[in-house]
């Protein structure tokens, strides 16, 4: 990807020498996320929505990535949606669902496109209805690219003929696990078709759960390059290899039986995208609300309130006037940052924040880095919801995350 992308990951990853060995893994951590990471976002906007109580006056800041909850949260018609994000590759992914939103003909185009994402049918409406209507950036990256990758894979806007779910650096992940799990005989899959509760279970013991006593699995799941696929930098790998009894390995397994037992499956696409690589199309219920036929219109008709920026939270939140923001959703970027980058931030949102902005995040581990961070007299600004966010955490249909953290800004 570009030079600015990277510069953006150089100064929110690199916090040790370069020859060290998390200086190491620091840039390794850089070199793999300096691409398209994020086929869909993997934090659940129903959680995040309680949390923000969003009204027609709120204005949001987010992090793009997919784009899947800046489409969530317009559902819901907020004055208006900052969508910033450092890498490039997402926001050309959330230029593209907003365009075809507006410019794709139809409501059954635009699910065939981003809902099913496995026919010709989309790249020929790429070009008929969407290229034209694109900044040359966000085309360039569609429909080109570096020489290197084009004469390799081809045009990245194939990937929608091809099951678009298979990839980015998340895709290729869930189908190494799933060709690590066929090797081993078992069927991850077959949780899609349980009725209850109960035989959700049930196939999870028996298709699942002896993933992680796999040998190989065992092995690989202690190094930290495992997690750079999830998003999650070398700064965290030790809050999580030491929060769980058992290690790495017991962590993943306890999270990932939550996802798969913990909620219906019927209506947790995050639970189908693990376990399915892809949305269920036949009764179209475990997918995102931006996908719903119901919710078409009214983002169709609302995309005016969306900005789409490549940039930090901070430079970004730089550029706004005072109180001009009052919803703010930081994903697990914090994951990523050094104490006195997160007090910085924190200084400027009682710049830019409203009395009683709402702040979200997560956590890849379970203790928000935030209380740790802040000066006694700038953490007074803020009241951590400690308890609703602990009950919001059991909430969250993805499951992967160790902690959810909601504070209101006095």
């Amino acid at each position: 990807m570009s030079t600015t992308t990277a510069q953006f990951l150089e100064g929110a990853v690199h916090h040790h020498h370069p020859l060290s060995p998390r200086g190491i893994s620091e840039r390794l951590f850089t070199f793999w996320f300096n691409s398209f990471v994020y086929n869909q976002i993997w934090e659940d906007p129903r959680v995040d929505l309680k949390a923000l109580a969003v009204t027609p006056e709120s204005r949001m800041l987010t992090i793009s990535s997919g784009g899947c909850n800046v489409l969530n949260y317009l559902i819901h018609k907020p004055e208006a949606i900052h969508a910033v994000d450092l890498n490039r590759s997402h926001l050309c992914l959330l230029k593209l669902k907003l365009c075809a939103i507006e410019h794709l003909p139809s409501y059954d185009d635009f699910f065939l496109f981003f809902g099913c994402g496995d026919d010709e049918l989309n790249r020929y409406n790429y070009f008929k209805y969407l290229a034209a209507h694109l900044d040359e950036p966000t085309r360039e990256f569609w429909e080109r690219g570096h020489w290197l990758r084009r004469a390799l894979f081809g045009p990245r806007i194939k990937y929608f003929t091809k099951n678009f779910y298979d990839y980015a650096k998340m895709g290729y992940f869930i189908r190494f696990l799933h060709t690590i799990a066929r090797v081993g005989k078992y069927n991850p899959s077959r949780i899609l078709s349980a009725k209850t509760r109960r035989e959700q279970e049930d196939i999870f013991e028996s298709d699942v759960a002896p993933f992680f006593d796999n040998w190989f699995v065992r092995t690989t799941g202690k190094m930290p390059v495992m997690l750079f696929s999830l998003g999650i930098p070398p700064h965290q790998f030790s809050a999580m290899e030491n929060e769980t009894e058992g290690g790495l390995v017991a962590m993943y397994r306890a999270r990932v039986k939550r996802l798969a037992c913990d909620f219906p499956i019927g209506e947790n696409y995050f639970g189908w995208q693990a376990f399915g690589r892809s949305y269920d199309r036949a009764q179209r219920q475990a997918m995102p609300e931006y996908l719903k036929e119901e919710n078409f219109q009214t983002l169709r008709d609302n995309l005016h309130r969306v900005s789409v920026n490549n940039n930090t939270l901070i430079e970004h939140m730089r550029t706004q006037p005072d109180k001009s923001l009052d919803r703010f959703v930081f994903l697990d970027s914090q994951d990523w940052m050094k104490p006195e980058q997160i007090a910085d931030m924190w200084t400027e949102i009682t710049r830019v924040g409203r009395p009683g902005s709402r702040i979200v995040f997560r956590t890849a581990a379970m203790d928000s880095p935030v209380e740790k961070a802040l000066p006694p007299a700038l953490a007074k600004r803020f009241d951590y919801k400690q308890t609703l966010s602990r009950a919001l955490l059991q909430e969250d249909r993805s499951a992967i995350y160790g902690g959810f953290h909601l504070y209101v800004m006095e």
